[in-house]
């Protein structure tokens, strides 16, 4: 498959002689899911931060779709843990703000579809003029999702979306996300400390592991192993724990994660 986004060689250091991660690279294919998982403190969201062009890595280099990544773009939809609505617009002023910022020379009529199509997506209709106070907390975030896919950004950025979320309504909006992802063909960058979301949900898993001070010096974090989802990619949640390889899958992140995910 041809490589859609590319990092090449990504470092980044908050204390001198000590990066959070060092040597990154991967690549992402066109209309593919990777999840990345590892302990808090890896650098996995500083990463992400990178790719959304937030922050900049000590060296290394991100492209995108041939072009070097070095700063904010509408090519890229982020959705954040925190859903970060405006709380004095309604769902559909969040949302038109997106999309007028997208097609500024849309007229109202051609904005209020995009919008409403959107929000239909995520099954939020009956919201649609409602401020983000009067939303639960996965109302909130579905509007955060629809707000990164009215855009139709050439990829999407997900940090950790649904780790507030209590496991029922987490579940649904994981079942809409991939639903989405399936009609959009939808390139996708997710940060999880989830195993079985990342199971569920991505063609790849990166396993990333922590820096360390070892008795030989300072061990530097990264990309540890890629793990290929054998699974079928028409998996479901509520048949993932039956499909043969799924156990074999989950254990060895979980091994990892256990044994391995500090840099020795």
């Amino acid at each position: 498959m041809q490589e859609f986004l590319k990092i090449e060689r990504l470092s980044k250091s908050f204390v001198a002689d000590k990066p959070v991660f060092d040597d990154v690279s991967f690549a992402l294919a066109q209309g593919e899911f990777v999840c990345i998982i590892g302990h808090s403190g890896c650098g996995k969201t500083t990463i992400l931060n990178v790719l959304a062009g937030l922050d900049k890595a000590s060296s290394g280099h991100v492209f995108m779709d041939g072009r070097e990544v070095t700063a904010p773009g509408l090519e890229r939809g982020v959705v954040f843990q925190g859903h970060a609505l405006m709380p004095w617009l309604t769902v559909r002023k969040n949302i038109a703000f997106a999309v007028q910022s997208r097609w500024p020379q849309w007229d109202a009529a051609q904005t209020n579809a995009q919008v409403e199509k959107y929000v239909d997506m995520v099954g939020l209709s009956s919201a649609l003029d409602k401020k983000p106070s009067q939303l639960s907390g996965g109302m909130k975030q579905r509007v955060g999702i629809a707000r990164a896919f009215c855009i139709q950004p050439k990829m999407l950025l997900l940090d950790e979306p649904f780790g507030a979320l209590d496991a029922l309504t987490r579940g649904t909006i994981q079942d809409e996300l991939l639903s989405i992802v399936r009609q959009t063909q939808q390139t996708v960058f997710m940060i999880t400390h989830d195993v079985d979301e990342a199971i569920l949900l991505a063609d790849r898993i990166l396993l990333m592991s922590n820096g360390a001070d070892t008795p030989d010096g300072y061990r530097s974090g990264g990309i540890a192993e890629v793990v290929v989802n054998p699974l079928p990619r028409e998996r479901t949640r509520a048949a993932l724990h039956h499909l043969d390889d799924y156990y074999a899958l989950r254990n060895h992140i979980v091994d990892f994660l256990v044994l391995r995910a500090i840099a020795q």
